[in-house]
């Protein structure tokens, strides 16, 4: 769920294990470190305020930082936080957050070939004229 000041992300887990789990990451692009620290520790005092009581039981939820999260004011991250958990823990979400099927990866490697270039399929060898 994208909110001005952040992205939430929600996945339930299969485990069996009722523990909530949270994760925090902001990116360089956001600031300094300086900068990225201070919105951390906001999101975790979020975090600590409506996890307990609004999270979903089982589930590992991610916050990530967003350009101007850091500018916005407690009150209006508090209330976007409870709109976005109260979205995920929703039915019509829940469907979309079930665990997906691990990506199979085909071909070789990042898919570059050895010039760093798209990757190319081999080339045919050349074929020997027809004989009469």
């Amino acid at each position: 769920m994208a909110m001005p000041g952040f992205v939430l992300q929600v996945r339930p887990r299969d485990d069996g294990d009722a523990a909530m789990r949270v994760g925090f990451t902001v990116t360089k692009k956001i600031g300094n470190a300086v900068v990225r620290n201070r919105m951390k520790r906001r999101m975790r005092a979020l975090a600590r305020d409506l996890l307990p009581t609004k999270g979903i039981t089982g589930a590992d939820h991610v916050l990530i930082g967003r350009q101007g999260g850091i500018e916005r004011d407690y009150q209006a991250l508090t209330a976007e936080l409870a709109k976005a958990l109260a979205r995920a823990a929703s039915p019509e979400t829940a469907a979309d957050q079930r665990p997906r099927e691990p990506r199979v990866h085909h071909g070789r490697g990042k898919g570059r070939g050895p010039r760093g270039g798209a990757h190319r399929p081999p080339a045919t060898p050349p074929q020997e004229p027809a004989r009469s």
